[in-house]
């Protein structure tokens, strides 16, 4: 009997591919008999590479084409880095699988002609620094104000080629993607807190498929981490009660201590000037209702307007 193959969509990048291969490497581990097939999906995101990814819209700039490949029953699984995954619930859809995480961090990216000596403290006053992100814009600006914070698009080679080519003193990249592109020789110095919050899932990757399909939802059971899975629960169960979209200025970090999760999050206006700080911990079995307390302390210092700031900027 020839059983139905597993197709896996996903956007077309270099890192993308990565990450789709790497799920199939996994399916092909834990269901050996069930054949598995890759197709190829171009997002908006990846189409307008020159405009702002704020000015594209809050939501599902790297995954709505994806979805709509898998509703569609073109394909069975969408593949996406999770940080780019909208927490609004997409009717006919479900969170199948969140297999275990890479790094979390940003980290400098100097050019490779760079002085060896330089890294984020010895970087010169007003150097140009450039990132896509609000969330690494806000950030950065309240460490070093004096930083030219320049917009950057386009996938992890073309930035290199960008920085390098003296476009850029500096960029900032997510430590995971330079890892999986097998470039992990570029990284200068990872960004931790206090400095650098990543963003909320950085790092973990989210397999979506439809609700209805209970064959594949237990073959992805089979390759979910329980520990990844809670804690992205709670970041992502902040994000959504904050309405704050995936480019929003806002950091998170988790830890656990045996059965206990813990979660910190900073929330920033664009310019990097205001910056809001919360942390609290509970049992795993409760990491969604952590991340509404945690949003909830926010809330309660103000995030609401800092986050409808950068939303009007």
């Amino acid at each position: 009997m020839t059983l139905r193959p597993i197709r896996i969509a996903t956007r077309s990048s270099r890192l993308a591919l990565w990450q789709a291969e790497h799920v199939a490497s996994l399916l092909n581990a834990t269901a050996p008999d069930v054949p598995v097939e890759i197709i190829h999906v171009s997002t908006l995101g990846d189409r307008d590479l020159s405009a702002p990814l704020s000015s594209l819209g809050a939501f599902g700039v790297f995954t709505r084409e994806v979805q709509r490949v898998v509703l569609d029953g073109q394909a069975d699984l969408a593949v996406h880095s999770l940080k780019d995954l909208p927490t609004d619930y997409v009717e006919g859809l479900c969170l199948g699988a969140v297999p275990g995480r890479g790094p979390v961090a940003d980290t400098l990216v100097l050019p490779a002609h760079a002085n060896a000596g330089l890294n984020w403290e010895t970087i010169p006053l007003k150097a140009r620094l450039g990132t896509g992100s609000l969330r690494r814009q806000a950030q950065l600006l309240h460490a070093r104000p004096d930083l030219q914070l320049l917009e950057i698009r386009g996938n992890v080679e073309t930035r290199l080629r960008k920085l390098d080519a003296g476009e850029f003193d500096a960029i900032v990249l997510a430590v995971a993607g330079l890892e999986r592109l097998g470039l992990a020789g570029r990284i200068t110095q990872p960004l931790q807190p206090p400095v650098m919050f990543p963003a909320v899932g950085q790092g973990a990757l989210g397999l979506e498929c439809r609700a209805d399909d209970v064959s594949l939802r237990e073959i992805l059971s089979r390759i979910s981490d329980v520990q990844t899975f809670m804690a992205v629960t709670a970041e992502r169960a902040l994000l959504s009660d904050l309405r704050a979209g995936c480019h929003a200025p806002l950091g998170v970090a988790t830890s656990f201590d045996g059965d206990q999760l813990t979660l910190e999050a900073v929330v920033l206006s664009p310019d990097g000037a205001s910056r809001i700080h919360a942390i609290a911990a509970r049992s795993i079995s409760l990491a969604a209702e952590l991340g509404k307390v945690v949003a909830g302390m926010l809330r309660d210092q103000g995030a609401d307007a800092l986050i409808a700031a950068a939303k009007v900027g």
